[in-house]
């Protein structure tokens, strides 16, 4: 099970890196601002969004010991959005000792 998820976020991490460069270097989120704010289904796109931002955090704030890294993850979360997300997950399965399972992955503090 920790392969195939170390496989799944990994594939995840790379997908979303391809889109958001993608994206970028077709289209400018700051020129086209105005006219996405103006959209309703954007807005509830980003309430969804740091919604999910804020669920995560509570499940980092839980994990992580060292404030540093608690304000490091808040900050990448909501800057990189699910391209962190996966890399906090990756970290996370790496971290894992042979032997432990998905359980230690979810409730292990560091």
């Amino acid at each position: 099970m920790i392969t195939f998820l170390k496989i799944l976020f990994s594939g995840l991490f790379i997908f979303m890196n391809i889109i958001v460069i993608d994206t970028s270097l077709k289209s400018n989120l700051f020129e086209e601002w105005d006219f996405l704010a103006a959209i309703p289904w954007m807005t509830a796109t980003l309430w969804d969004f740091y919604t999910n931002v804020l669920v995560l955090l509570c499940w980092v704030f839980y994990k992580e010991t060292n404030w540093i890294w608690k304000i490091t993850w808040l900050v990448l979360f909501c800057t990189l959005g699910s391209i962190a997300t996966c890399l906090y997950v990756l970290i996370a399965l790496f971290r894992l000792k042979k032997g432990e399972t998905v359980r230690d992955l979810l409730i292990k503090q560091h």
